[in-house]
Parts: structure tokens; C-alpha cells; sequence
């Protein structure tokens, strides 16, 4: 196999880290919506919560998009 062929596979599989972001935010942010719907009381207070999560998986999402471009362009 030749070196670009494979590094455009393996940036293509560190794409899927991207997808997987997409997902994991929307859970978080579905399951906090259910959660304010249940008990608005508590939604002021688990919204830091939800802002933290929210950072971490993007923060996940852009590291494989910058594993992705390193494969690409080394």
C-alpha cells in the first residue's frame, strides 16, 4: 500500500472522532432538555454542568479533526 493511501485512510477514520462529538453533544444537550422539562427548579443549577460537558466534547471532536490534518499533512 502507498504512504498517501494510507494516510488518507487513516485521516478518513480519524474523521469519525467528528461524528462521535456530533452525537455525545446531542445527547447532552437532549438529556438536559428532558431533565429542565421535568424540574425547571433545578435547570438553573445543572447548567454549568452542561456548559462543561459541552466544552469537553467539542474539545474531543477538534482533536480528532487536528489528528486528521496531522495524518494529512505530514
Amino acid at each position: 500500500m502507498d504512504h498517501t493511501a494510507a494516510a488518507y485512510i487513516g485521516a478518513g477514520i480519524a474523521c469519525l472522532g467528528m461524528g462521535g462529538a456530533g452525537i455525545g453533544l446531542g445527547n447532552i444537550f437532549g438529556s438536559y432538555l428532558a431533565g429542565a422539562l421535568r424540574n425547571p427548579a433545578a435547570a438553573d443549577s445543572q447548567f454549568g454542568r452542561l456548559i462543561f460537558g459541552f466544552a469537553i466534547t467539542e474539545a474531543l471532536g477538534i482533536f480528532s479533526l487536528l489528528v486528521a490534518l496531522l495524518l494529512l499533512f505530514k
